[in-house]
């Protein structure tokens, strides 16, 4: 009996700890720096992709669980958040807050032993989410442009961990994901504009769903789109892109496009939850594109 109750005790830790560092949004993060990594390499490391991978899971875990520790009263209010660990009364503070603790050190001292460009640029992301972008989200919708800050590092934090260097090529890797950020964030907070307002949370660029918003989301939609075709003219430094690719990458913007245009026309949750979708899909299928178009060329 007493191996029964241990078992379910290390199965009820497991999903509490899978929640609470947002597993699938940690391991797109993952995937965005594997990508800049196969981009950036001369040759693949596989021990230095195993350590982007545990260092990048424990740098993105650990800001999940302080904004966590922090949005804790807040996250009771809202339906999509109330369940988590700390608010269903599942994990307490001082646990998640161990946790949080002990991801980041390794996330960082991983992170060091591939070179510390690439431990320096974790750091800036776990400082930039928890102490710049979590209490920003209750006071302005500014807090989304600081947001895109910390979620644009991931993809040119592979490049950097390949090459040790910081340069044009994961500057534009950067400017892709930032400028991504936007229509795919003011989604989610025009879908979930009421569960938002329950917390306090000012997601939208004009405060509210109106015409205004959805015209921000259009221009952000094609200059992510601008921004993924600039490889394509050579003046990226090594990180270039095959007109075959370039244009996929254009039809891909296209549909990205589509789908923004689609929200400003009917300005609805479900308008906003395809361009959601339309955005994650557009995002995961550019790096598998970038990667592909290298090694295949």
């Amino acid at each position: 009996m007493p191996i029964t109750q241990s078992h379910v005790a290390q199965q009820s830790f497991l999903k509490s700890f899978t929640e609470i560092t947002k597993i699938r949004l940690s391991v797109s993060v993952v995937f965005s720096s594997v990508a800049g990594y196969l981009l950036g390499a001369d040759s693949v490391d596989f021990f230095m992709l195993f350590l982007l991978c545990v260092g990048g899971y424990s740098m993105v875990g650990a800001s999940n669980v302080y904004n966590q520790i922090i949005e804790r009263d807040l996250d009771v209010l809202m339906d999509r958040t109330k369940d988590r660990p700390i608010p269903s009364g599942r994990m307490s503070v001082r646990t998640a807050f161990v946790i949080a603790s002990v991801l980041t050190v390794i996330g960082i001292v991983v992170l060091y032993i591939i070179n510390p460009q690439t431990a320096m640029f974790g750091a800036i992301c776990i400082f930039m989410y928890v102490s710049l972008y979590t209490p920003m989200k209750t006071k302005t919708p500014l807090s989304v442009f600081v947001g895109a800050f910390p979620g644009a590092i991931p993809f040119m934090l592979g490049w950097v961990a390949a090459t040790n260097d910081f340069g044009i090529e994961p500057g534009t890797l950067f400017m892709i994901q930032f400028f991504w950020q936007f229509p795919h964030f003011w989604a989610i907070g025009w879908f979930l504009y009421d569960d938002y307002k329950k917390g306090g949370f000012f997601m939208l660029p004009n405060g509210k769903r109106d015409k205004g918003t959805a015209i921000q989301v259009v221009l952000y939609t094609i200059w992510t789109v601008l921004t993924s075709m600039i490889p394509i003219f050579g003046v990226t430094g090594k990180l270039y892109l095959t007109p075959i690719s370039g244009a996929i990458i254009g039809i891909l913007g296209i549909g990205l496009i589509y789908y923004a245009l689609k929200l400003y026309k009917e300005q609805t949750a479900k308008a906003a939850k395809q361009l959601m979708l339309a955005s994650v899909s557009y995002i995961t299928l550019l790096q598998i594109i970038y990667v592909l178009d290298k090694f295949i060329r």
